[in-house]
């Protein structure tokens, strides 16, 4: 699995799940990565994008 976003460098956060009784414990935060076909260089590729940057355009989709 992708843990990295290849067009912004968007990837994984640590940092510490705190519950309500204040215990803290160690955890991550994942992007939302999807594999997408692209046009890169002029020819179609398959490479892992985040949905922010999909939505946003900075990625030319490949049919």
């Amino acid at each position: 699995m992708a843990r990295h976003c290849e067009v912004c460098g968007k990837g994984m956060i640590s940092g510490n799940q705190v519950s309500h009784s204040n215990r803290h414990s160690r955890r991550v935060w994942l992007p939302n990565i999807r594999t997408v076909r692209a046009i890169v260089n002029g020819t179609p590729k398959r490479i892992h994008v985040c949905t922010r940057c999909l939505r946003s355009g900075k990625v030319q989709r490949a049919i």
